[in-house]
């Protein structure tokens, strides 16, 4: 799934893939926004760790499951 993730007073966004479901990343980002948390934690599919403070938050878009590919198929 891809994930964008934006940032007060920042002109670029953290974008990046993940494998874990729809339904947890929400409930990661419903406890970031509602003060469970101070931040926003998340893995990308290749085992980098983002951390953003909740403070900071502008948005997060949650893309769908399944990327494109794009090329040939063998």
């Amino acid at each position: 799934m891809d994930i964008r993730i934006g940032i007060f007073n920042t002109p670029r966004e953290i974008s990046f893939e993940t494998a874990q479901a729809v339904s947890e990343i929400e409930e990661i980002v419903a406890a970031a926004l509602s003060g469970t948390s101070d931040y926003l934690k998340l893995t990308d599919s290749k085992h980098n760790t983002y951390i953003v403070p909740t403070s900071g938050l502008a948005y997060v878009e949650l893309g769908t499951e399944e990327s494109r590919r794009i090329g040939f198929v063998s």
